[in-house]
């Protein structure tokens, strides 16, 4: 049974070392708040009656709220073009 006990002990080690490890390890993204942050904007495309529903989402870091935009698109109407204006004046914003 000692053996066993051992066994059980060395795995507790092992497991609180790679725990450590883990811990010590860089973030990949920037933390919300740092200069170096990107703004997040985020798009969905939902489909409608006559045509498309364009919803932009933004992340406010400075208020801590979430901003939406909700534009209609028509049936004629190029979606490609029509999203990547939407989209460059939302950047502006």
């Amino acid at each position: 049974m000692k053996w066993f006990k051992k066994k059980i002990a060395q795995w507790a080690r092992e497991g609180r070392i790679e725990a450590v490890d883990l811990a010590e390890v860089p973030q990949a993204f920037p933390r919300a708040g740092l200069p170096e942050a990107e703004p997040v904007l985020c798009f969905k495309i939902y489909g409608a009656q006559n045509g498309k529903v364009l919803e932009f989402q933004r992340y406010n870091n400075q208020i801590d709220r979430h901003d939406n935009s909700v534009y209609v698109i028509d049936k004629e109407t190029d979606i490609g073009e029509y999203v990547s204006k939407c989209l460059s004046l939302e950047m502006l914003k």
